[in-house]
């Protein structure tokens, strides 16, 4: 068997492992089925919650956890039970809404059980193909009305918007105090708002923690803003080539391929391991 440098290698899903179809490449499939083979363990952190995400880590050959919604949720793979879970107060979700709505944003509230959108769309279709689930849709009444009826403490309250007024929804969103609760996107059309107490980086650290792995022989690897805190909590951050500037400004470096060229699977097979 092959000596592991680095025992613990957590990826983000979207933008990093995944290629832009949707698909996760043979080559990133075998490096990490050969390092965990070898006695590594590979995680994958998502904005995603477990009923997007299991079928894909599955896919993987992965039988540990999957860290999702920003590190908010942590799933046992076989059992699909929570380890780990952090929603938005009642109000801050009420309030997440009511903001979003003053802009006229296409919104997603995150449950346990699924999520709902205030549109049915193109735009939704798009959505539901890439995550490979569909929402419950809320057009008969305002979502944030739907949400204080129903009571509902979401993992995350989601804008899809145009990449090119990302930037915007954010600052406008980040004018607002949302009591224990942030904003940041996961994509360069998805904003979202979550709970501050979580985020990649305390998924990262409870990792390591749970797997006995020094938090220097951790390798965090992303795309987006949302990977950052992922980023700086690992021993060693990596940013893919087609990684958001914010992101890559925080990375200790900066990887030479993008997900469409099998990023993941070359850092598992480029660091992963001692020389030999």
């Amino acid at each position: 068997m092959r000596k592991i440098n680095y025992r613990l290698i957590v990826s983000d899903f979207d933008g990093t492992l995944v290629r832009e179809d949707g698909s996760i490449s043979d080559k990133n499939k075998k490096a990490i089925a050969e390092y965990t083979q070898n006695g590594g363990m590979f995680a994958v952190s998502t904005g995603r919650l477990h009923y997007g995400i299991l079928p894909r880590v599955k896919e993987l050959g992965l039988n540990g956890v999957v860290c999702c919604c920003q590190g908010a949720v942590i799933i046992d793979i076989l059992s699909g039970e929570p380890i780990l879970s952090g929603t938005l107060s009642h109000e801050t979700t009420i309030q997440a809404c009511v903001e979003m709505e003053k802009l006229g944003l296409h919104i997603h509230v995150y449950c346990f059980d699924g999520y709902y959108s205030n549109m049915d769309d193109d735009a939704l279709k798009m959505y539901e193909r890439a995550v490979r689930v569909k929402a419950k849709t809320v057009i008969d009444m305002p979502i944030s009305q739907f949400v204080k009826e129903n009571k509902i403490c979401a993992y995350k309250v989601l804008a899809m918007v145009a990449v090119e007024d990302s930037a915007k929804v954010i600052a406008a969103l980040s004018k607002t105090a949302f009591d224990g609760a942030c904003v940041t996107k996961s994509a360069d059309f998805l904003v979202e708002i979550v709970n501050a107490e979580y985020s990649k980086g305390t998924a990262v650290r409870f990792l390591a923690e749970r797997y006995g792995v020094p938090i220097e022989k951790v390798i965090g690897v992303g795309d987006q803003n949302n990977d950052i805190p992922m980023i700086e909590a690992a021993g060693l951050g990596i940013a893919v080539k087609n990684a958001d500037e914010e992101l890559k400004r925080a990375a200790n470096r900066v990887y030479g391929y993008t997900n469409e060229e099998d990023a993941v699977g070359r850092i598992v097979e480029e660091y992963g391991y001692t020389e030999e």
